[in-house]
C-alpha cells in the first residue's frame, strides 16, 4: 500500500491482518463486584492474572502471523503528552461520566490535571473510587450529606477489551461507533482523540463515516467488511436500522463501496451482535450458529435515484452470493447439532476473527465447532479463553483491525 494512501485500509474481513487495536484487561477488571455487575454491563467475576495471560497469547497469536499489535492505552498515553489535548480530554471525560455537582467537578478536575498521561489514562479507563479523591476541597453539596454506598465517582470500564464495538474501519475510513448504552460512550470518546490527534491514524487521509455524538446507535459487532464493494451490518438489539441506512449513505458514492447488506437478527442478548452468531472464514466461507438463518431478515441497500433502493432477499445465502458475486458455504457451529452449537454459541462459537483467508482465531474450548471448521479447509489458530470469555465475547469482539492487506 501507498503511503500516500494513508494508514486504514480494511476492505476485507479475510485480508491478511496488518495490524489490529487492543486493550489488555487492566485494574478495570479488579474492581467488579456481583453487586455492581449489571451497572458496569458486566457478567463475571473473572480471574485478572489468568485473563492478562490469555489476551498476551491472542495477542502473539496475531504478532505470529504478522500483525502488528497496538493498544489503546499506549496510543492514548502518546497523545495526552500534549498539555492542551490533555486538558480538553479532561474536561471531555468530566462531560461523559456526567457529574451534576459542580464542586465535585471542580475537584475532580484539579486531581486530574496533576496527574501524568499514564495516570490520567489508567483513571480514564479503571474510574475513580470516592476513597481516591481525598478530602474535598470545593464547596460541598447536599449529595455529600447523603449516605451513599456506591463506591465509584467515575466508574470503571471492564468491556474496553472488547475493542470491536466503539470502532470499525470502513475501506481507508473508520467509523466511531454511538454506542446502543451511554455507559460505554468513553470508549468511542477514547477512539476519537486518538484518530484527531495521534499521527499513526493520518486523520487528513481517512475519511470518518460515523461520529460518536451521533444519535442512531451502530457498533463494530454488526459491521462485516465482506469486500471492496460490500459492507454486512446487522440490524440487532445494539444498531438501529437508521443507523444503518446513514452509514450505507454516506459508504455509496463517497467511497469504493456500492452496496449495503442489511441482516436483522433476533432482537435479544444471546445475539447481541451480527457477529455472536456469523462470522466470515475465507473468501465464500462463513460460520454460522444453526437455525439463525431462517430467523434473520436479509436488505439489499444500494443507491437509487433517489435516495436508498432497498430489496429485500428470500434468504442470508442468496443475499450473499448476489453480493459476492460467488457461491458460499454456511458452516453451521457446533457440527450442526443443535446442543452442542447452544453450548459453544454462550462461549463464542461463532466469533471467529480471520487473521488471513482461511485462518482464524478461535478460543481452544469450542471443540466441536473448530472441528468442523477443519472439515471444511480452514486452519484453525486455537487460544486460551477460560477468563477473557466470561465477559461474553471472542477473539473477534476483542480486535479491532486497522490493516489488511489487499485481497
Amino acid at each position: 500500500m501507498n503511503s500516500s494512501d494513508g494508514f486504514l485500509n480494511v476492505t476485507s474481513e479475510i485480508g491478511k491482518l496488518k495490524g489490529v487495536l487492543l486493550h489488555r484487561p487492566g485494574k478495570e477488571l479488579q474492581r467488579l463486584t456481583p453487586a455492581y455487575l449489571e451497572e458496569l454491563l458486566f457478567d463475571d467475576i473473572p480471574w485478572l492474572d489468568r485473563m492478562q495471560k490469555e489476551h498476551d497469547d491472542f495477542a502473539k497469536a496475531m504478532e505470529g502471523r504478522g500483525a502488528k499489535v497496538y493498544y489503546y492505552e499506549n496510543l492514548l498515553e502518546d497523545v495526552l503528552k500534549e498539555k492542551e489535548i490533555a486538558q480538553d480530554f479532561i474536561e471531555d471525560l468530566l462531560q461523559v461520566v456526567g457529574f451534576e455537582d459542580q464542586g465535585l467537578n471542580e475537584d475532580m478536575k484539579e486531581l486530574l490535571t496533576g496527574k501524568t498521561p499514564k495516570e490520567i489514562v489508567d483513571t480514564a479507563i479503571a474510574g475513580l473510587l470516592k476513597e481516591e479523591l481525598g478530602e474535598r476541597k470545593g464547596k460541598k453539596s447536599l449529595s455529600d450529606y447523603i449516605e451513599n454506598d456506591y463506591p465509584f465517582y467515575i466508574n470503571p470500564i471492564p468491556n474496553l477489551y472488547f475493542t470491536r464495538d466503539p470502532g470499525a474501519v470502513i475501506g481507508k475510513g473508520l467509523s466511531i461507533n454511538k454506542m446502543n448504552t451511554p455507559a460505554r460512550d468513553r470508549e468511542t470518546m477514547f477512539l476519537e482523540y486518538i484518530y484527531q490527534h495521534h499521527p499513526l491514524f493520518q486523520k487528513e487521509k481517512s475519511p470518518l463515516w460515523y461520529d460518536y455524538r451521533e444519535r442512531s446507535s451502530i457498533e463494530g459487532g454488526d459491521i462485516l467488511v465482506l469486500s471492496d464493494k460490500v459492507v454486512a451490518i446487522g440490524i440487532s438489539e445494539r444498531t438501529s436500522p437508521r443507523a444503518v441506512e446513514i452509514m450505507a449513505d454516506r459508504l455509496i458514492g463517497n467511497s469504493s463501496y456500492e452496496k449495503v447488506l442489511g441482516i436483522q437478527i433476533p432482537f435479544t442478548r444471546a445475539y447481541m451482535h451480527l457477529d455472536t452468531v456469523f462470522t466470515m472464514v475465507d473468501y465464500d466461507k462463513f460460520i454460522i450458529y444453526p437455525g439463525i438463518e431462517s430467523a434473520v431478515r436479509v436488505y439489499d441497500i444500494t443507491k437509487g435515484r433517489q435516495g436508498l433502493k432497498i430489496i429485500e432477499k428470500n434468504s442470508l445465502k442468496e443475499g450473499l452470493e448476489q453480493a459476492l458475486g460467488l457461491n458460499v458455504d454456511l458452516i453451521q457451529s457446533g457440527g450442526g447439532d443443535p446442543i452442542t452449537a447452544a453450548r459453544e454459541q454462550w462461549n463464542d462459537s461463532t466469533n471467529t476473527l480471520a487473521i488471513a483467508p482461511g485462518v482464524v482465531v478461535t478460543y481452544n474450548r469450542n471443540e466441536a465447532s473448530n472441528k468442523t471448521l477443519r472439515k471444511h479447509g480452514i486452519e484453525v489458530v486455537e487460544i486460551e479463553g477460560s477468563e477473557l470469555v466470561r465477559g461474553r465475547g471472542g477473539p473477534r469482539c476483542m480486535s479491532m483491525p486497522l490493516v489488511r492487506e489487499d485481497l
